[in-house]
């Protein structure tokens, strides 16, 4: 029963309901370098408090260190993606070294779980990264708000640089690495929802989107018609 339900949870087209979307507003964030102990604990407990889901891009070396943190990422409904083995940059990486970054990635993942996203580290989105991402079925994701949370302590600081420049189908790089990130996040995530934002997976906003994911395009935010 409990692979059956990592596979289930780790095929994001599998959970995304069948709905309008309106005039709703959406936004996804996600979370680059994890897991991490206790700050992912952290931030699974005040999202799963929140009823918010979000998407984890995931280090293979991070997963060896934490397999039980995986597991709860997937069998609490949030998203998976590859964010490389070792988070060494892929600029100037043969495509042979790339690909072996997300092999090693993969066979760490619980049973089931094939990712939709790879984000290379730093957002590199070289020929080589491109034509892996292509050959390996995945998009690459980056982002549309990025408050350097890797950069500061500041929480407030971090809250105001995503809630000035947020806007409808927006993609927020963050990390689930320091309390300031953290802290920051949930802080961030019940301010859009008092804007009557609503937090999705990058699949779900996609989706919601009418988007057409493809293999090897890279993917910044999606925003309304």
């Amino acid at each position: 029963m409990r692979r059956f339900l990592a596979t289930i949870l780790c095929l994001p087209f599998l959970l995304i309901p069948t709905r309008a979307a309106g005039g709703q507003k959406y936004v996804a964030l996600t979370f680059d370098d994890g897991p991490s102990g206790r700050y992912t604990r952290q931030l699974l407990d005040g999202l799963q408090e929140r009823g918010v889901k979000a998407t984890f891009l995931l280090c293979g070396y991070r997963i060896a260190q934490y397999p039980d943190i995986t597991q709860r990422i997937v069998e609490e409904g949030h998203e998976i993606g590859f964010h490389g083995y070792s988070h060494k940059s892929m600029q100037g990486m043969s495509r042979r070294d790339i690909a072996q970054e997300l092999s090693d990635t993969q066979a760490l993942l619980p049973a089931g779980c094939h990712p939709v996203f790879f984000r290379p580290p730093g957002g590199c989105c070289s020929d080589p990264v491109q034509q892996v991402a292509e050959v390996r079925g995945l998009a690459i994701l980056n982002w549309s708000v990025d408050p350097r949370d890797w950069a500061t302590q500041d929480t407030a600081a971090i809250e105001r640089a995503v809630l000035r420049n947020i806007h409808d189908g927006d993609i927020v790089l963050l990390h689930d690495m320091t309390t300031s990130s953290v802290q920051a996040a949930l802080d961030i995530v019940d301010a859009l929802l008092e804007q009557e934002y609503e937090p999705v997976t990058v699949w779900e906003l996609a989706r919601l989107r009418g988007a057409s994911i493809r293999a090897g395009r890279t993917y910044t935010k999606f925003p309304p018609a």
